[in-house]
Parts: C-alpha cells; sequence; structure tokens
C-alpha cells in the first residue's frame, strides 16, 4: 500500500514534531513515522528526565554544603529506586501526549524502521510505502559505536535512567555532558564514580579554566577523572566488571559493578538508505545547504542532530532548525538558522554554562579582545548557599563593547547564561546590561559586577 503526502517526517523528536505541527497548520498532508515511541530523546532518555533525577542530588548536595550552618543531615539519602519512579511520572506519559498532539494537529503517525526506496519513497516497517513531496530528516542522534571487546557490556544513558538499583561502583567511558552529568547524580546518590576520558582535557566545548574548577570540584563530590586514557576491554566477571584500559602508554585495569557509554554520539542516519534516495551524507549527519536542504536531493531537509550543521546537538537547536527547515519547505528557501548566542550548558552540580566564542576563538578573530574573569565563589549569592567553587569569565569586545563570549560555573548560572546569550545574539554592549534593574537579592543581579 503507497500513500502520499505534502510532507514526510523521518523522525519523533522536538526538531520533527515543531516541523511537522508547522506544516500541518498550513494545510499540508503531513505523516510522522519513528520506530521509537514519540517524543525523542530529550523528552524521554535526556535532557527532561535527567534534570528530573538531578534534583534529586541538587537536594543532597544543597544540604551537605549547609552543614553546619543550621542544617543537619543525619540519614539523608536518594532512594534510587523512588527517583527513578520519580522521572517515569513524566516520561511514561509523554509519548501519548506527543503523538496524540500531532494527530489532534491533523498528522498522520507511523510506527516502524523506515528506509528510503528512491528519491520521493521511503518504506515503513518493510510493508506500508509513502510518497512525499518533501521529505524531513529529524531522526536524531545514538551513542558512538565503540570498536573494544566487550563493549556489549556497556549501557547507555537511557539504560542508566532505568535502572532499579544504583551499584556502588561504577566507570564512565568518555568526558562528555553524559558522562559529566550522570556521574554527579551518581555520586550524591553514594556511588563510587570514575570518569575515564582518552583526551588530556574533558569537556573540550567549554572553557578550560571553568572546567579545570569544575573537575576539582567533582574531586570533591566523590567523582574521580582519570584523563589520558583510552578504553581497552570489557570483561565480565564475579564481581560486575573488569574494565582495561591504557593510560599514558602504561596499561591499568578497573574494577567496576556498572560500566556507562559517554563518549559522544553520532547522527542516526545509517538505517535510511540515504544512497537510494541521492543523499549525500558525512559523519556528522545529512549534508545540507544553508537553507537545511539536502545538497543533493532537492525534495528533502535535514534538521537537529541528523544534519551536519553548524549547530550545536542541543534540543533548543533541533528545535529552531525544524522551524526553519519547515518554512523553508512551506514559502521557499528564505530562512536560515542563527546560531548567535546559544546557550549550552552541563547540568554537573554546580552548572557549567556558555553561549558565543571560547577566549581562544575570540582571540584568533584578531579583535581587540578583553578578559573579564572573576572567581564568585564569595559572592553573596553563592556564600548563601555554601558553594565554594563559583567564577565567570565574559569575553568582550574592547573597541565595540560587545560581548562574544560568556563562560559560567556556579549555583543557578543556567538561568544567568540565557542573559548573556540573548545580548550575544542581539550585539548588545555591556553598558546594555548593566542598564537593566535586576531583582535583589538574586543571581541575576550578579550580572552587572561580570562585566
Amino acid at each position: 500500500m503507497t500513500q502520499a503526502f505534502d510532507l514526510v517526517v523521518l523522525g519523533v523528536g522536538m526538531a520533527a514534531v515543531s516541523a511537522a505541527n508547522k506544516c500541518a497548520a498550513a494545510g499540508w498532508s503531513v505523516a510522522v513515522v519513528d520506530e521509537l515511541p514519540y517524543g525523542g530523546t530529550c523528552a524521554l532518555r535526556g535532557c527532561d528526565p535527567k534534570k528530573m533525577l538531578r534534583r534529586g542530588a541538587e537536594i543532597v548536595d544543597a544540604v551537605c554544603l549547609m552543614r553546619g550552618k543550621g542544617v543537619e543531615d543525619d540519614g539523608l539519602r536518594i532512594n534510587w529506586a523512588d527517583l527513578v519512579a520519580f522521572k517515569r511520572s513524566f516520561t511514561d506519559k509523554m509519548p501519548g501526549r506527543i503523538e496524540g498532539n500531532l494527530e489532534e494537529n491533523g498528522v498522520t503517525t507511523f510506527h516502524g524502521s523506515a528506509n528510503f526506496l528512491n528519491e520521493n519513497t521511503v518504506e515503513v516497517g518493510g510493508e506500508t510505502r509513502l510518497q512525499g513531496r518533501y521529505f524531513l530528516i529529524a531522526t536524531g542522534a545514538r551513542p558512538r559505536p565503540l570498536d573494544v571487546p566487550g563493549v556489549e557490556h556497556l549501557i547507555d544513558n537511557a539504560a542508566f535512567m532505568e535502572l532499579d538499583d544504583l551499584p556502588k561502583r561504577i566507570l564512565f567511558v568518555g568526558g562528555g555532558y553524559i558522562s559529566f552529568e550522570f556521574a554527579h547524580i551518581a555520586a550524591r546518590a553514594g556511588s563510587e564514580v570514575t570518569i575515564i576520558d582518552r583526551g588530556a582535557r574533558p569537556l573540550k566545548a567549554f572553557d578550560p579554566d571553568l572546567v579545570d574548577k569544575l573537575v576539582e570540584r567533582s574531586r570533591m563530590a566523590g567523582v574521580e577523572l582519570r584523563t589520558g586514557t583510552a578504553l581497552n576491554s570489557v570483561e565480565r566477571d564475579a564481581g560486575g566488571y573488569t574494565v582495561h584500559v591504557e593510560t599514558n602508554g602504561e596499561a591499568e585495569q578497573f574494577s567496576a559493578a556498572l560500566v556507562v557509554h559517554g563518549a559522544g554520539r553520532v547522527p542516526t542516519v545509517d538505517r535510511l538508505d540515504l544512497a537510494a534516495a541521492g543523499i549525500d551524507a558525512t559523519d556528522a549527519g545529512v549534508s545540507v545547504t544553508r537553507h537545511l536542504q539536502s545538497a543533493s536531493n532537492v525534495a528533502v531537509y535535514a534538521a537537529g542532530d541528523a544534519a551536519d550543521t553548524n549547530g550545536a546537538p542541543l534540543t533548543p537547536v533541533a528545535v529552531f532548525e525544524g522551524k526553519v527547515a519547515a518554512s523553508n519547505m512551506l514559502k521557499g528557501d528564505h530562512a536560515e538558522p542563527d546560531y548567535r548566542g546559544v546557550p549550552s550548558v552541563v547540568f554537573t552540580i554546580p552548572e557549567l554554562a556558555r553561549a558565543g566564542m571560547l577566549e581562544a576563538e575570540a582571540k584568533e578573530t584578531g579583535r581587540n579582545v578583553r578578559i573579564q574573569f572573576t572567581d564568585t565563589s564569595g559572592w553573596y549569592s553563592n556564600m548563601r548557599v555554601g558553594e565554594t567553587c563559583a567564577a565567570a569569565k565574559v569575553i568582550i569586545d574592547e573597541d565595540t563593547d560587545e560581548i562574544l563570549g560568556a563562560h559560567l560555573l556556579g549555583p543557578e548560572y543556567a538561568e544567568l547564561i540565557n542573559f548573556l546569550g540573548l545580548a550575544i545574539k542581539l550585539g548588545l554592549k555591556t553598558d546594555d546590561l548593566k542598564q537593566m534593574t535586576a531583582a535583589y537579592p538574586s543571581v541575576t543581579s550578579d550580572l552587572g559586577s561580570m562585566l
């Protein structure tokens, strides 16, 4: 059976949903297809459930920081099973809500794996065929394949968040977002946690000075980091797993009850048979023009983690890329995604945030750059909660007074970075932000002093 639509969307995440709803609202016939539950990574296996688990860790850490300051923490602990149940109270409802919303908006939904048969047809589940005037590939990303013996013993972040019990010894492979965020949660839940990273420095997309501070704060929380350490193999043993690594040329091994894959993600496009539709792709995803149109098949667009763009692999980026792609399909190629000032946050405790350029990137532009670095650990907003690890680095064009980049480490700084991201996007100057009158005492009231 073959059905025809104005738009066929491959994927069920936020890029897919935003584009599907926009085109359906314009009167187009739209189909959305994927074998996974509707909602995608962010709602089901990433951002949202992660922050629900983090809430337990936040409370434990907050109480520990107030020890001796009027708060007693005798007997305080995380009940992991109850915390996971709390997380499921959100995630269990999301697929039905999102699919129901799509159907209410007139979008037809299909469940099953999809692959292209030719430039305008996909097959779903080996049976149903869907023809499209346009296609949007928004299939997201999956854990990066690791070519080491015993890799089948590793679990990913989705499986981690479904654990009924949290083991006492956990090893995270990779020094990126996933490892650091979940390591901070696990440590506050009482696990012994180690992160191994083959590079010299973790969290490479973030300011190195603030990363160093976060690494030290992580150690204080019970998270041990081993850099220059490559995974060689994983073996099951009576106590769990023996993990064989190589650190600076020397063989070592760790004993762990759980090994978690946090070594990056890759676009989920390999099973779509892109070649059958003449769609070019790189290791970073579908090759697209500045309008998010396939560079080799004009009927195809791509957005989110499945597209090879300059956008960071973040949910808000996927959402606005989906809307840009939809607008271009509806009205002809005219819109381009604007990545200026997009904030990015590692939700450790405290959180590490970034918007705009790194210091090294700003200096490479040849501008007259001023670096405003401030240790904010002694400021009232951090002293009030007992946090001793906090800092801000703002990168400013000395000649124009524009903010080029902002990097923050501290409690509630994930909220504060949004103001700086907006300033970068709009080309505001530090004097513009200093004119804002903030509620006091609030974290936002610190902003002017950071500039």
